[in-house]
Parts: structure tokens; sequence; C-alpha cells
């Protein structure tokens, strides 16, 4: 839907413009609202729909247990009522931070006020051949997922590839349906960048355990077919048939607009404590942008999540009414796999000493990453205690011990 009451022709103007329809973006619309903002705010997406939840898309809503409306972040009555305008099936390509201008690709120009940069990223494209094959998906929006649906019951072979959330949430979803899955992971483990070996190698067994075919330490040559997929050829000249091949391999920060007007970028847009980039007057939150993180050693980095989405959006919203406010979240995460639940607290890069806390045989368990003796990260498997209580030892570097983090006579928060 479109904002039919703007003209695509003629200029419009509002206090805030936020870019892109995902979490990071409705959070600050609705953040505004609730710091009283009572200038005019507009929403510009690249996609049809109102916001919705993403996370869903490679679990409940691939698996059939979720429908759509169960996404949407808020009814449409809700964004009514609080005078917040949508213009969505558009995106933006031109920003000019002189004139505090944009442009989208229908020819629309909206001024803004303040600029609110919110967009995600675009799928990771494997550097081969293939990928314009019919068959051939990502699972980044809705209509990803329902193009992957509408194909789904006439393939039996499915290639997925990719060892991280994305590609083993959807695997764990096809294998249900009876789909022949064989997913492919060029480290030698899965979740490799983001958790200890333990982890992965309690995952690895489990999907096989559902009837996952693994195949790690192997390359992709190329996405083989004429039209349509017909299979994926790997380093060693393995061809894997497959009617079906998801590819998911991460994202590319959507950023050029931003860049080309001259901001600082690396790996994503970078922005201050307060979510500012170095243009005046434009702000950017969510998978977009880099930003230095104290959970990260300081270093700079993007995280890909719910949590930092929403809590950057309530940030920028601040800094725009003149409030005071710093992003300083400590980075939580999670996965539904099967009938498991894994939560994450912290960022383990970096760890020196990794505790398993339980028995993985029980399917619920921890692992506690340590550098230097303090705690920085929290894997918590079908383990909802020690996630909730161990947020508090990675927020506070509590330094602990080995032996008494995997006591699981003790609970977390007596470490603290």
């Amino acid at each position: 839907m479109r904002d039919e009451a703007v003209d695509p022709l003629t200029p419009a103007h509002y206090d805030v413009v936020i870019v892109g329809g995902g979490h990071a973006g409705a959070q600050a619309a609705i953040a505004l609202r609730q710091e009283k903002f009572a200038g005019t705010i507009a929403i510009i997406g690249a996609e049809p729909e109102l916001p919705y939840e993403r996370p869903p898309l490679s679990k409940d809503y691939l698996s059939g247990d979720k429908v759509f409306d169960r996404l949407l972040i808020r009814p449409a009555t809700f964004w009514a009522e609080r005078d917040i305008a949508f213009i969505l099936g558009e995106r933006v390509v031109k920003v000019d931070a002189t004139a505090r201008t944009l442009n989208t690709d229908t020819g629309r120009q909206v001024g803004y006020g303040e600029l609110i940069w919110a967009t995600g990223g675009e799928p990771r494209r494997l550097s081969c051949d293939g990928h314009h094959l019919r068959g051939v998906h990502a699972i980044r929006t809705r209509a990803d997922v329902d193009r992957l649906l509408g194909e789904l019951s006439h393939a039996e072979r499915i290639v997925v590839i990719g060892g991280g959330y994305i590609g083993l949430e959807a695997a764990s979803a096809l294998v249900k349906f009876g789909k022949a899955v064989t997913l492919v992971e060029t480290l030698d483990r899965v979740l490799a960048r983001v958790a200890g070996e333990a982890l992965s190698r309690f995952y690895e067994q489990e999907h096989r355990a559902h009837g996952v075919r693994l195949l790690l330490a192997s390359g992709v040559s190329c996405i083989e077919g004429d039209d349509s997929v017909r299979g994926v050829r790997l380093a060693d000249d393995e061809i894997l048939p497959a009617d079906i091949v998801i590819v998911g391999i991460g994202i590319i920060p959507a950023i050029e607009p931003l860049a080309e007007a001259g901001a600082e970028v690396g790996n994503g847009v970078m922005v201050d404590a307060q979510c500012r980039t170095s243009l005046p007057h434009i702000y950017a939150i969510g998978d977009c942008a880099a930003h230095a993180n104290r959970f990260a050693s300081g270093g700079v980095i993007r995280l890909e999540s719910v949590q930092n989405a929403n809590d950057q959006a309530v940030v920028a919203a601040r800094t725009i009414v003149g409030r005071e406010a710093s992003y300083d979240a400590v980075p939580w995460f999670w996965s539904n796999q099967y009938d498991l639940k894994l939560q994450t607290v912290g960022l383990s890069t970096g760890f020196d000493t990794a505790v398993l806390r339980g028995d993985p045989a029980s399917r619920a368990f921890s692992v506690v990453y340590l550098r230097d003796g303090r705690v920085i990260a929290i894997d918590a498997v079908n383990a909802v205690k020690d996630y909730v209580q161990g947020r508090a030892l990675v927020s506070n570097g509590v330094e602990a011990s080995p032996a008494d983090i995997a006591d699981t006579t003790r609970p977390l928060k007596d470490l603290g």
C-alpha cells in the first residue's frame, strides 16, 4: 500500500522520515510517539506490507505454524491512531543531505527535518553462477518465503547453503515437510562464526538425527540448471541434485544512497553512541548501523538482531526529541529449531574458555564463554533460567571460575 494522499510527483515534507519498514523503523516511529513527539512522521518501505516480524520467516511462517497477520508488529489501526504515514512499495535511491530531501524509485521526492535510516540489508549472494535460476531462494522478506512455499509442493530435494541461523532454521522447517534436505557449510562446523564447538556439534547431531544431510568444509562451485535449478556443484565437483536451493550466507547492509550522499561507511553506516551518522540530521539504526560496542571489546560491529534494532531506535528517538540517550545494551539473540530454543546473551567472539554447564544429551544445557576469566557470553539451549540469570554476569563482566560455572547445583545468579 502506498500513501495515496501524496501524489508521487508532488514533493512532500515530514518532520521525521524513517527509511525502512522493519523492526528498527517501526520501533523508531513508536518510540517517537512515546516520547511525545508531535511532529509529522512517515515510514518509507520497499515492501508493500506494514511492518512485520522477520525472525519468524525462517521459523513459524515457513513451517506454516503462523499466518502472516500474526507477524504484524502492530495492526493498521495502531499506526493510523498515532498519525504515522506510510509510503510503501517504494525504495529510496537518493539522499541529498544538504537540501534534506530524498528520492524514491518512483520519482517521488520527500523532504525531511530528521532522517532515520533503518533499511537493514540485502541477502548476500554466492560468488558463482546460477543465482538467476528459478528455484534459487533467499529468506529475507515475506515475498521470499511466499515464493519458496509456492514451489515447495513440487520439490523433493532441497539444498541449503549456509550453516548459520537462517540456514539451520530453514533446514529444520523444511525437513518437517518430508523433503530430502542437504545443508552445505564452507567451514568445518555449523554456527562457527557465532558459537563455540560444543554448541556446533550439538546442533549438527540434532539435524542429522532429524534427517538433514550435513556437508561441512564444503565449498560451492556453482548452481546448475537451464531456466530452473537442477543441482549444486561443490568445489570437489560433486553435484547435489536439487529442486530448490536456499542461500543463507548473511546480508550486505543496504546503505548505498547514504554512502553516495557522503556518509562515513565501513561494514555498514558508521554511527556514534546516539546513532548519528557523519551527516547532519541523519541517523542509522538496526542491521545497517556499524557502531563501537563494549561487548565486542570496543570494536566496531553490526548487530543483526531485533534487540539491537529496537534499542537503537529508542536511542535515536530520544536524541531527536532532545533527551540524553546512549546505546549500551547487552546483545541478545534467539533461534528456534525443532523443539530446541537457543537463547544467547553477549558476544562470544574472542573467548579463551568455553565451559559446558549441563549435559547436551539431556537437550537442556548452557555454554558459558569467558575471556581473561570474565563472563562475556552465554548460549542457553532449553535453559531459560541460565539465560535469564546469566544476563547480569555478561553485562557486568563478572569474574567466575570454570568449576563454579559448571556446577549445575549452583544458580548462575549466585556467581555475581
